[in-house]
């Protein structure tokens, strides 16, 4: 068998939390390394809310493989080829954005699978395998075996469909978008609404009766998060470059200006 490791995989199989930071603005790979130093199993890389674009993500994947973060995808559309040529590229595992039936859950599993399990074309040496040759059969086995494969249920109708989702083969985790459900509920940023928690509780029981794992996003008051970690949920968006990096700016400006007599 294949040595492949994929950190937030090992953690969720575990039973343990796989804590992400989302990448907005950050462009550099050293990122990789001082979110693994900071305490994160995997990157959150955004290509759907800015401007990133695919080499930038895919050369912070292949330092994040190395720094042993999992870097995963959040892909800006449905289309096969965002999601593979983020894998393609380095990435350990895609997010995909705005599910809301079973069929486009299929379809993205299809897409992120190599077969039996999906369609997805084979390339040469991919940088998961440290451009190594392997046998073919060895290769997409290890790679289906360590690839994170995650929607994003963000709607109403996501919910309602939430068992039939959760029972597709070759989707790993089921993340709630918890900003976008709650206006798409028509409670915008309550995020602790009774709806909003009877959400996670439907997310969270469909993915305890088809082996898969529920995550969160959006959350990051500590009490709220703590309430839907102790739920069930483990794969958990934590927070934000730009978020830190504000509230780190922020503080620290607020304390100089009070340090004059």
């Amino acid at each position: 068998m294949i040595e492949l490791r994929n950190r937030a995989l090992e953690q969720l199989r575990s039973g343990q939390l796989a804590i992400g930071v989302g990448l907005r603005q950050a462009r550099t790979v050293d990122t990789a390394k001082a979110m693994r130093t900071a305490g994160f199993d995997w990157l959150f890389i955004d290509m759907e809310h800015n401007s990133m674009d695919i080499d930038t993500a895919v050369q912070i994947s292949v330092a994040a493989q190395d720094a042993g973060i999992s870097p995963i995808v959040r892909v800006p559309g449905y289309e096969h080829y965002h999601a593979t040529r983020a894998l393609d590229g380095g990435a350990q595992g895609v997010v995909v954005p705005h599910v809301d039936d079973p069929a486009t859950a299929e379809q993205i599993a299809s897409n992120c699978r190599y077969p039996p399990i999906g369609h997805r074309s084979i390339t040469g040496a991919l940088p998961q395998l440290g451009f190594e040759t392997h046998p073919l059969k060895d290769a997409t086995e290890a790679i289906n075996r360590e690839t994170l494969v995650v929607v994003m249920l963000e709607s109403p109708e996501a919910i309602d469909n939430v068992q039939a989702i959760a029972a597709i083969p070759g989707i790993d985790a089921l993340l709630i978008g918890t900003n976008d459900l709650s206006l798409e509920m028509g409670i915008p940023g309550e995020l602790g609404h009774p709806d909003v928690v009877a959400a996670y509780a439907s997310v969270i029981a469909a993915c305890k009766t088809h082996g898969k794992y529920a995550g969160m996003g959006g959350v990051y008051k500590p009490e709220l998060m703590a309430k839907y970690i102790e739920m069930g949920t483990q794969l958990i968006l934590a927070g934000n470059d730009i978020s830190f990096l504000m509230e780190s700016a922020r503080r620290q400006a607020s304390a100089v200006r009070e340090m004059l007599p």
